[in-house]
C-alpha cells in the first residue's frame, strides 16, 4: 500500500500541473479575445492610461503575450506557479487576497458539501440495497421511479420548488406553531442563519445531493444485482453463511466500489455545483463568491477559486483510488 501511495503521489504532480496549465490557458485566451479585464471593469468611464498600466502590472497583466491571440503564455504560467506554491493566489480587483476570501467561505460551503454528501450516501445506498433485494418488486419500481424524476428535474428547478414548498410554507408553519421547537423550524429555513450553521444548510444539502442520491441509489441497485448472481455469493450460500453475512459482508462491499467511484468525483461537482444551490438560498459559500465574480467580471477571483477546486477535487480521487482496497479484496497495490 506505501509504495502505491508514493506512485500515485508522483503521478499527481503531472497531473495537477497539466490541469493548472489548462487553466491558465482557458483564462489567458479568454483575455486574448475578450480583451483587458481591467478595462472592462471600468467600461465607459475608463480612468486615465497610466492608472490602467498601473493596476495592469499588479494584477500580471501587462505581459506583452496577452496581445497575442493564441499565445499561450508559459512564462507567465510559470510565474503564477511560484505564486501558488509561495501561497498567494493573487489579489481580487478591490485589493482583497483571493485566500481571504476563500477562507472567508470555504467553511459554509464544506459543511454544505458534507451534508449533501451524507444525504446522498446514507439514503441513496439504502434506497439502491433495499431496491436490488427486491427487484421488479413494488419498492424496486418506486426507486426507479422516484430516481428517474430526481435526475429529470434541473438544480434550479427543484431547488425552487423546494424553497417555496418546504422553505416558505412547511418551513413557515413550523416557525410559527407553538408545537414545534426552534431547531426543527431552522431547518427548513429559507437562507442562511449563522446561529445554526448545521442546521440552516439542511435544505440546500437535500437540494444539492438530489441529482447524486438517484444517481448513488442507481448504482448501488444495478451493482447489488448483478453481484448477488455472482459465483462466489452462490458459494458462500451453499457453505451455509446467512443471509446477512452474504450480503452484509460479501455482496455489499464489492457493489460499493463503483459507488465509492462516484461518491469521489462527486465531491468536486458538489463543490462546483453549489453554485446554483447558494445562489437560490442566499448560502454565502464558495458558489456564491464565484458567481459575484463572474458578475463583477473578477478575473483573479475566478482563476484562483477554480484551482484551489481543481487541487481539491484531484485529491479526492487519490483517496478514492486508496479506498479500493479496503472494499474489496480481491484488489492489491503491492
Amino acid at each position: 500500500m506505501g509504495r502505491y501511495v508514493a506512485r500515485r503521489l508522483i503521478q499527481f504532480i503531472p497531473v495537477i500541473l497539466g490541469t493548472l496549465f489548462l487553466l491558465h490557458l482557458l483564462s489567458v485566451l479568454t483575455i486574448q479575445i475578450v480583451g483587458d479585464p481591467v478595462r472592462a471593469l471600468f467600461g465607459e468611464n475608463a480612468p486615465p492610461d497610466a492608472v490602467i498600466q498601473q493596476l495592469q502590472v499588479q494584477y500580471n497583466l501587462d505581459d506583452p503575450c496577452l496581445q497575442t491571440t493564441g499565445n499561450p503564455c508559459v512564462g507567465l504560467f510559470f510565474d503564477r506557479m511560484g505564486q501558488y506554491l509561495q501561497g498567494d493566489f493573487g489579489v481580487n480587483f478591490r485589493g482583497r487576497p483571493v485566500t481571504e476570501l476563500f477562507s472567508e467561505r470555504i467553511w459554509v460551503t464544506i459543511r454544505l458539501t458534507t451534508l449533501a454528501i451524507l444525504f446522498e450516501t446514507v439514503i441513496g445506498i439504502t434506497m439502491g440495497m433495499l431496491a436490488g433485494l427486491r427487484k421488479d418488486k413494488f419498492f424496486d419500481n418506486f426507486v426507479r421511479f422516484s430516481t428517474s424524476i430526481l435526475i429529470a428535474f434541473p438544480t434550479f428547478v427543484f431547488g425552487s420548488l423546494m424553497l417555496l414548498v418546504l422553505g416558505l410554507q412547511f418551513g413557515l408553519y413550523l416557525r410559527e406553531s407553538e408545537w414545534a421547537p426552534e431547531w426543527l423550524g431552522q431547518m427548513f429555513q429559507v437562507g442562511y442563519n449563522e446561529e445554526y450553521p448545521w442546521l440552516s444548510l439542511f435544505l440546500p444539502a437535500m437540494v444539492l445531493g438530489a441529482f447524486s442520491l438517484a444517481a448513488v441509489a442507481r448504482l448501488t441497485r444495478t451493482s447489488l444485482i448483478e453481484n448477488l448472481r455472482s459465483d462466489y455469493v452462490r458459494t458462500a450460500r451453499a457453505k451455509g453463511l446467512t443471509t446477512r453475512r452474504t450480503i452484509g459482508i460479501h455482496t455489499l462491499r464489492n457493489s460499493l466500489i463503483p459507488v465509492v467511484t462516484y461518491i469521489g468525483i462527486d465531491i468536486g461537482v458538489l463543490l462546483g455545483g453549489a453554485l446554483v444551490t447558494e445562489g437560490i438560498f442566499n448560502v454565502p459559500g464558495i458558489g456564491q463568491l464565484v458567481f459575484i465574480s463572474v458578475q463583477s467580471n473578477d478575473t483573479p477571483v475566478i482563476i484562483g477559486v477554480v484551482t484551489i477546486l481543481t487541487m481539491v477535487f484531484l485529491v479526492a480521487n487519490l483517496i478514492v483510488d486508496i479506498l479500493y482496497a479496503a472494499l474489496d479484496p480481491r484488489i492489491r497495490y503491492e
